[in-house]
């Protein structure tokens, strides 16, 4: 005799799992993205605290969510302070963070 009660369901496959959390993380980013580009959050605060959602952003992404920042202009300003346009903000060092958070 099979008792339904302790059927256990099938986890749901690995690939949907990781499509699931890559579409969290999509929605969240826009909403972080979203905030920056209203002013409701400053770039320097998401630079210093580094949300989860922001954590793989790189940070031309995040300069580019401000209004009037285009990506020209975040090229100019990541070349003068010699910090690589492929950087993320959850690699950054904490120096990096503070210098970054102090100019912008």
């Amino acid at each position: 005799m099979h008792d339904a009660s302790t059927t256990i369901a099938p986890a749901r496959p690995q690939h949907m799992q990781a499509l699931q959390r890559a579409n969290e993380v999509r929605l969240a980013r826009a909403e972080l993205k979203r905030k920056v580009g209203e002013g409701a959050i400053a770039v320097r605060e998401v630079v210093l605290t580094c949300p989860w959602e922001a954590a793989s952003m790189t940070i031309v992404e995040l300069l580019t969510s401000q209004r009037r920042w285009g990506t020209s202009r975040a090229s100019k300003f990541l070349a003068g302070i010699g910090m690589p346009e492929t950087k993320t903000v959850g690699s950054m060092t904490e120096r990096q963070r503070s210098l970054l958070a102090a100019l912008i």
